[in-house]
């Protein structure tokens, strides 16, 4: 735990886990948002492992008990999906980033508060304020493709992007997915699922085994993407239409408010269903 060289931004690091957070208010509401943060994530990578099996089992019929908060709030976020394939640890990043937030914005008097856990965050807004992000659709290649903005009185409060690119495995072949969600773990399950739905039979598509990558991988045996040459329009097209197709059916079932998908160089958007956040180029 350390303050960035800024002095405004806390840096929590654990493990694989690595959250920059800012908080605006009072400096002692701010002081104290960052004292809060630090006690809870003192325990969150422990907590985490103590229940990695069951977080790495796929859902089914039956609710598994979990007991640590972050992996309720993992479970909570992953359950909905349940009907395919899908683990808990779909929303780990979103979801270790709204426990965070949550410890500090607990008592606080706080105007805006954001944890970002790798991309994944998890926003706190006050009347009349907004937060805005920006996209990357490379992060070899890093640039502002887009930025996203949440502005408060929206239900969403959460930002997470997947996409084969990514640090994590996917089915698919987006370079990046990006969703807005009630929660960080809510937009991180959303993202991973619509992220694996953006694809295509194609030979310029190379998979192999998520365990052949990562020995400890909740995916096992399953095709993961490894790399994507060069596509011709009509395979883009139809891989960014199934991915869409994914999306619109969340936010129908209102899982998600709103969602942008990219692959090599081409965007679809789904815009929210009312005015409120949005996206812009």
């Amino acid at each position: 735990m350390a303050m960035l060289p800024d002095g405004r931004r806390l840096h929590l690091q654990h493990g694989p886990i690595d959250i920059v957070a800012e908080a605006f208010g009072e400096a002692r509401e701010v002081d104290a948002s960052y004292r809060q943060a630090g006690a809870c994530f003192a325990t969150i990578l422990d907590d985490l492992v103590a229940e990695l099996d069951l977080l790495r089992f796929p859902l089914g019929g039956t609710r598994p008990a979990l007991n640590g908060p972050v992996a309720r709030r993992m479970l909570g976020a992953c359950w909905p999906h349940r009907a395919r394939f899908i683990t808990p640890m779909a929303a780990v990043a979103g979801a270790v980033a709204d426990e965070v937030l949550a410890a500090m914005t607990a008592g606080r008097r706080l105007s805006r508060a954001y944890a970002n856990n790798g991309g994944d965050i998890a926003v706190h807004l006050g009347p009349g304020t907004s937060f805005s992000a920006g996209v990357v659709n490379d992060p070899d290649r890093p640039g502002l493709d887009e930025r996203i903005t949440l502005r408060a009185g929206r239900p969403a409060c959460g930002i997470a992007t997947s996409g084969w690119r990514g640090r994590s495995l996917s089915f698919g072949i987006a370079d990046a997915v990006t969703v807005l969600a009630e929660s960080a773990a809510a937009a991180d399950a959303a993202a991973t699922l619509i992220a694996n739905a953006v694809t295509v039979d194609h030979p310029a598509i190379e998979r192999a085994p998520a365990h052949s990558l990562r020995e400890e991988s909740d995916l096992g045996e399953r095709a993961v993407t490894v790399a994507v040459g060069p596509l011709p329009a009509h395979a883009r097209a139809a891989a960014l239409d199934a991915g869409l197709a994914e999306a619109r059916a969340m936010q129908a079932a209102g899982l998600i408010e709103s969602a942008r998908l990219a692959l090599q160089g081409e965007t679809r958007t789904l815009a929210p269903v009312e005015a409120g956040a949005s996206v812009a180029a």
